[in-house]
């Protein structure tokens, strides 16, 4: 039996952890100093919110480590001495060994050497502890500042927000999120952000952090010279591999790294049973349509799992498949699938649909000469993620998908659907006569409790139980 040992918590870890257990009786721990049990990092927000309580957040029961005999221990590793195969702990005197080493040591904010980042009252929002620093602050601030225009940013805008504090969002960018998203979608996040009452400030960059007497931060000046008072300033420009704290303890020249820990497609590391998974691992050949280092939940997630095939000798190259993404920007959810990049490729064209409110659109790319779909960006509209993923690998054509267009909604039954209005303007634009195609309903005669009735459904199943009653005939 070999002792797997991970370091780190998050989504990637664990993951990984579980599936050894699924597929092996080795040994396993994993070491952590942010939290006592995994929780969903995603969720912070909501905690702040008041939506939910943090043990809300923790997808498993607290004896669930117990019975599945994955020790946990609550500890910081200072040094990692990788030719012994020992870990060294900040609370620990004797040495942990290993057979088999997982990091998976997750992200941090980034910072740029501004003067006052380190003052009280700056952060990011990554960890717990950004989350428990920000409670304790919060019924101190009156005015805030967001540096940096993305996910998080947004974000932390709407959690302040939430609590009365006025805020301030600094975007260095003439618009926002515009290295990501198409100007239409930059724009109407621009609006939305406004309509929320943040003061969102473009084209505008921090220049240094003000403190008062205490160390404590008073306000902000911009690279323009203006100051602007606040109590708090959330750095939200982005995160980067969690390996700074680490570099020091590893022996000189052995683990390789860039911005990131270097792993091939095993998620292998330079060093004999030494792997990286997860928001700090940088893939030397990153899969196709994918970057180097990808800080996604899901992608540590599926890390997670191809990293336990390999260490339980069935040897499983990553493979991510089709990316996709989702987010929220105050009330306006947004999807993309597929490669959209912010500037147009020239050797695709896009249909765009944008509905009078300005807050619902659709933008489909595609291939000019072969008409085959490359990706796709909703906002306010759900779509269903295996429809789309299963469209972008068989390389299905533009008018395919506009056509079934409505197999791939995912917004509930009653709400207004869209796909007829799309359909007309794609038409209008590329003087087409495309219709839409729609999936025929299913009657089911249903006898329950000795009552008879019929259900409507737009599913294409056959024999199934539909909350839990017998399906006695269908017709179409």
């Amino acid at each position: 039996m070999q002792h797997i040992i991970i370091i780190g918590n998050g989504i990637s870890g664990v993951t990984a952890a579980r599936h050894i257990r699924k597929l092996a009786n080795h040994r396993i721990t994993i070491i952590s100093g942010e939290t006592d049990f995994f929780f969903s990092r995603t969720a912070l927000m909501y905690i702040y919110l008041g939506h939910m309580k943090f043990e809300h957040t923790k997808p498993y029961e607290d004896d669930f480590w117990a019975k599945n005999r994955i020790e946990l221990k609550r500890a910081w590793v200072e040094k990692i001495d990788f030719a012994q195969k020992k870990l060294h702990l900040n609370n620990e005197s004797q040495a942990f060994s290993y057979d088999k080493l997982i990091l998976a040591l997750g992200s941090i904010p980034n910072k740029f050497d501004w003067k006052g980042q380190d003052l009280k009252g700056v952060q990011g929002l990554y960890s717990y502890q950004d989350l428990e620093n920000l409670e304790a602050l919060s019924p101190h601030i009156k005015k805030a500042v967001i540096v940096g225009g993305g996910l998080i940013g947004v974000e932390l805008a709407e959690m302040l927000h939430s609590r009365g504090i006025n805020v301030t969002f600094l975007v260095r960018e003439n618009s926002f999120w515009n290295q990501v998203l198409p100007p239409e979608e930059s724009a109407m996040i621009n609006r939305h952000i406004l309509q929320n009452h943040i003061e969102l400030r473009l084209s505008s960059e921090l220049d240094e952090i003000i403190g008062d007497e205490n160390g404590q931060v008073k306000s902000i000046k911009t690279k323009s010279g203006e100051i602007i008072d606040c109590q708090f300033v959330g750095l939200t420009v982005g995160v980067s591999p969690n390996i700074a704290s680490l570099r020091d303890s590893f022996q000189q020249g052995s683990l390789e790294t860039q911005r990131g820990i270097l792993v091939n497609e095993f998620l292998e590391t330079n060093m004999p049973d030494v792997y990286a998974i997860g928001d700090c691992a940088e893939h030397q050949n990153p899969p196709t349509g994918r970057r180097a280092v990808e800080q996604i939940w899901y992608t540590g997630r599926i890390m997670g799992e191809t990293v336990a095939q390999t260490i339980c000798n069935r040897p499983t190259a990553y493979s991510p498949g089709v990316f996709f993404n989702s987010a929220k920007f105050f009330d306006i959810e947004y999807q993309t699938y597929g490669q959209v990049p912010a500037r147009l490729p020239t050797d695709e064209s896009t249909f765009y649909w944008e509905h009078d409110s300005g807050e619902k659109c659709i933008r489909i790319n595609y291939n000019t000469q072969i008409q085959s779909v490359t990706g796709i960006n909703t906002f306010g509209i759900r779509m269903r993620h295996e429809v789309w993923d299963r469209w972008l690998s068989a390389g299905k054509s533009i008018d395919y998908v506009l056509e079934n267009l409505p197999q791939a909604n995912f917004d509930p039954e009653f709400l207004k659907q869209y796909e007829e209005e799309i359909i007309e303007q794609y038409n209008k634009e590329k003087g087409e006569r495309m219709r839409l195609k729609r999936k025929k309903g299913i009657f089911y005669n249903i006898e329950h409790n000795g009552y008879k009735f019929i259900v409507l459904t737009n599913s294409g199943a056959t024999n199934y139980k539909l909350m839990g009653v017998n399906v006695l005939e269908n017709y179409r």
